[in-house]
C-alpha cells in the first residue's frame, strides 16, 4: 500500500474504503490467491486509520470470502473457488459502488411483528414469537434495483430496529453483529403483484427475478429474507477459473 495514494472520501465511511481498496488489490492479481497481505499493524501505519476500523473492514471481508484469517499467522486472500455475485451473501450497497453505481434506499417498513406459522417453521421459532420485518427498496442512481423484504431473529441482532438503514444496509449490520456461517437460496422468475411493480417502478409486463434467502449464525436461523429484482436491471453474473477440484453446481 502507498500512503501517497489518497483513500479517503468524506462521503463514504473509512471501514468500506478499506475493503473497497483490498478488493480492487485481489481482482486487479496484484494480492493473488493464498498469498498474505499486510497485517493490521502495518494497514494502520499506512493509512493512519484506527485499528477497529481496519479490524472491521477485515471481518466483514472474511465472512463474504474474500479472506481467511489463521491466528497467530496472519490474513491470506481466500483460494480460487466458484464465485457467483449471486450466491454471495454481500452489501447491495457495496455491489452498487463497486460497479460504479451510487446507492439510495426508501425504508417503506421497520417494526416488531409476530410470526405466523409458515414463517416460524422457516426460522424455526416458536410461532407468534417476535421477529423483526423489514421492507426496503435500494436504488442505483436513484433507479429501483432491489426490494428486500427481510425477517430477522432478534436473537441476533436485538438493536435491528434501532438502525437507520439510510445511512448502512441490513447485510452491513449483520456482518457487524455476528458472523453469517452458512446460507441457502431459491431463486425464481415471477409475475409481481401490483404493490411489488409499483414499489420497483416497473412497467406492466416486465418479470422480477426472485431470491429466497435463509442465513444461519451457527445454529441460530438468523434472516429470511425475498429479494426482488426487476428483470431488465439486473443481471446475476459470475466468473471462475474451472479446476480438478470445481463439480457442477445447480444454481
Amino acid at each position: 500500500m502507498n500512503r501517497k495514494t489518497p483513500i479517503y472520501n468524506t462521503m463514504t465511511p473509512l471501514f468500506k474504503q478499506i475493503k473497497k481498496y483490498i478488493i480492487q488489490r485481489i481482482h486487479s492479481g496484484e494480492w493473488p490467491h493464498e498469498s498474505r497481505i499486510p497485517s493490521e499493524n502495518q494497514i494502520v501505519k499506512q493509512f493512519g486509520i484506527s485499528r477497529s476500523t481496519i479490524n472491521r473492514a477485515l471481518r466483514e471481508l472474511t465472512v463474504e470470502g474474500y479472506l481467511v484469517r489463521i491466528q497467530g499467522v496472519g490474513t491470506f486472500v481466500a483460494p480460487r473457488k466458484p464465485r457467483f455475485t449471486l450466491l454471495e451473501i454481500r452489501s447491495i450497497a457495496d455491489e452498487i459502488v463497486l460497479r460504479g453505481g451510487k446507492h439510495s434506499c426508501d425504508v417503506h417498513l421497520l417494526a416488531e411483528e409476530k410470526a405466523p406459522l409458515t414463517l416460524s417453521i422457516d426460522m424455526d421459532l416458536p410461532e407468534n414469537s417476535p421477529v423483526f420485518h423489514s421492507v426496503i427498496v435500494h436504488r442505483n442512481n436513484k433507479q429501483p434495483l432491489q426490494l428486500a423484504d427481510r425477517y430477522v431473529n432478534p436473537e441476533m441482532a436485538p438493536d435491528y430496529l434501532k438502525q437507520d438503514f439510510t445511512r448502512t444496509t441490513p447485510s452491513e449490520y449483520l456482518f457487524h453483529v455476528g458472523p453469517l456461517t452458512e446460507a441457502e437460496h431459491t431463486i425464481e422468475a415471477i409475475a409481481p403483484d401490483d404493490i411489488t411493480r409499483n414499489l420497483l417502478e416497473m412497467p406492466k409486463n416486465e418479470p422480477c427475478l426472485v431470491i429466497h434467502r435463509r442465513t444461519w449464525s451457527n445454529n441460530i436461523v438468523a434472516t429470511k429474507a425475498t429479494l426482488f429484482h426487476p428483470g431488465s436491471r439486473f443481471r446475476p453474473s459470475g466468473r471462475f477459473k474451472p479446476s480438478s477440484s470445481t463439480y457442477p453446481t445447480n444454481i
